[in-house]
């Protein structure tokens, strides 16, 4: 994100042709380079920030999962912008980062993980004010692409559920496990007893 940047202000060119231009041939690559694009030092240093903060606690608490997360939430929300944007460039890395807080907030909280729902709780707190982004009449005059944050933000939903059986689950307790073994103690005794008595019958 920054080397583009650089770029642009070192040679006074723009990249903007190559973000997403929806439902246009030309805009195609934009699904896959739009998030290094961005529209000034300001735009980039806000997204910069969380994206940094978001991916680090993506690869840190989902080791197994992080990067196939993060690589559906980079095509799903640029490929909904293509499909369903306004008639204009889009640029910025927002939608990944929409997809990164919603994926970390609604799978720490439905993994019953003491972790990862503290993180949930840390991301809510941190960005729970960017739900606002994803309404367009949040930003009636500012050129803000409240569709990819929308599509970023579904996506990381959609994921959340999807991977909610592979990566860290709950923690199981001492007394938890002692159950479970009591628990299958009894189904292996009366396997045993419905067996000698199917054989008592059949004789």
């Amino acid at each position: 994100m920054w080397a583009v940047k650089l770029v642009e202000v070192i040679f006074n060119i723009s990249f903007v042709q190559f973000g997403t231009h929806p439902l246009h041939a030309d805009g195609l690559q934009g699904i896959v380079l739009m998030p290094f694009i961005h529209s000034g030092f300001s735009h980039l240093i806000a997204n910069s920030g969380s994206f940094i903060i978001l991916s680090i606690a993506l690869f840190y608490f989902y080791r197994d999962l992080s990067l196939k997360v993060l690589i559906w939430i980079w095509f799903l929300s640029g490929i909904w912008v293509w499909f369903g944007g306004r008639e204009s460039w889009h640029i910025g890395a927002s939608g990944v980062i929409y997809g990164l807080s919603s994926f970390l907030f609604v799978s720490g909280m439905i993994r019953k993980n003491t972790q990862l729902a503290a993180l949930a709780m840390v991301v809510a707190f941190l960005y729970g004010s960017m739900i606002w982004g994803i309404f367009p009449d949040f930003f009636p005059k500012e050129n803000i692409s409240w569709e990819g944050h929308l599509g970023g933000f579904v996506a990381g939903i959609i994921l959340a559920f999807y991977y909610r059986k592979s990566g860290p689950q709950a923690k199981k307790y001492s007394w938890e496990l002692e159950d479970e073994v009591e628990n299958e103690d009894v189904d292996e005794e009366n396997a045993y007893w419905n067996k000698s008595q199917k054989n008592t019958n059949t004789t």
